[in-house]
C-alpha cells in the first residue's frame, strides 16, 4: 500500500504567492487614498457636532436656561464663539498640520433675520474639503 504525501507541491505555493501579490498592489492604492476621505469625515464630524450643541443651545436659551451661552455676534464663525461647543477637538482660525485642529471659517452674522448661519469647517489633509456647520443662532 502506497502512504499518502500531505502538504502542497511549489506549484501551488507560487501560485497562492501570485495571488496574494496581486491583491496586495490593487488594495494598496485604494488604502493610500482613504486618508483624505478620513479627513472629510473627520471635519463633517466636527461640523454635525458644531451644529447639534449650538442646536441644543438655542433650545436652552429659549427656555430661560441661565447656562445658555449667547450666540449673538457679527461674526459667529471664530474659535471664540464655537470652540466651547465641542469637546476632544482644536478649532484654530487658521490652517493647521495637526490631525486634531480643525479650521473654522465663514462670516456668520446673526441678526434678526438670520436664526442660522453657515460656518466652514476644514481639516488639514491636503485637498480636503469644507464641512458645513449650520450654527443656530441664540439671543
Amino acid at each position: 500500500m502506497k502512504a499518502q504525501q500531505r502538504g502542497f507541491t511549489l506549484i501551488e505555493l507560487v501560485v497562492v504567492i501570485i495571488i496574494l501579490g496581486i491583491l496586495a498592489a490593487v488594495a494598496v492604492p485604494k488604502f493610500l487614498d482613504m486618508s483624505l476621505d478620513a479627513h472629510n469625515a473627520a471635519a463633517k464630524g466636527v461640523a454635525g457636532s458644531i451644529a447639534s450643541a449650538t442646536a441644543i443651545n438655542y433650545a436652552g436659551k429659549a427656555a430661560g436656561n441661565v447656562n445658555a451661552v449667547a450666540v449673538s455676534a457679527a461674526n459667529v464663525c471664530t474659535t471664540a464663539i464655537l470652540g466651547g461647543f465641542v469637546n476632544g477637538v482644536t478649532l484654530s482660525d487658521t490652517a493647521s498640520t495637526s490631525d486634531n485642529v480643525f479650521m473654522v471659517s465663514g462670516t456668520g452674522v446673526c441678526n434678526t433675520t438670520n436664526l442660522v448661519v453657515q460656518c466652514l469647517i476644514t481639516s488639514n489633509g491636503t485637498g480636503a474639503t469644507a464641512a458645513t456647520a449650520y450654527v443656530s443662532c441664540a439671543r
